[in-house]
């Protein structure tokens, strides 16, 4: 696994979104800043928690022009009930075969009760409308990660 750093530029994707359209994040740039969010599985506790925390702080995202982009391996029709469960108002992104959590580094081995996977690691980025990242979050809960984010957009 090689993580992206700060400076680094971010790799341009295409996606499908929890509606099955295609997003670029070249759109989104156009914009403002993106935060690109990697989570491990849709509708699980963590992943569940650390979504909601983003969608209750949309408004002041929103005030920042910060675009929010959650991608997992999960496919479309997976994240369109995790999003409409849990009121999401943001884009969930379907990365099923994992090129683009291999393009941000943040695909590799994990370990959990004994077994040995490999999996999406939790981080996230944000992404500067000059396409660089400015920060990796990688020290959150899933409960916090919402305030990292606001503190860290702020500063």
């Amino acid at each position: 696994m090689n993580t992206l750093t700060v400076g680094d530029t971010a790799p341009l994707f295409s996606l499908q979104n929890q509606s099955g359209e295609t997003v670029t994040l070249t759109q989104a740039l156009s914009h403002g800043p993106v935060l690109v969010y990697f989570y491990p599985k849709a509708s699980t506790p963590g992943c569940t928690v650390q979504a909601q925390g983003l969608r209750d702080i949309k408004a002041q995202l929103d005030d920042l022009n910060v675009t929010v982009f959650g991608i997992s391996p999960d496919p479309v029709a997976k994240l369109a009930k995790f999003a409409e469960k849990q009121a999401l108002n943001f884009t969930l992104l379907s990365d099923e075969d994992h090129a683009v959590a291999d393009a941000f580094g943040v695909w590799g081995e994990k370990k959990f009760m004994g077994k040995i996977y490999d999996g999406i690691h939790r981080l996230s980025f944000i992404v500067g409308t000059d396409g660089k990242i400015s920060h990796v979050l990688d020290k959150f809960k899933t409960k916090d990660h919402h305030e990292v984010v606001l503190t860290t957009l702020a500063n």
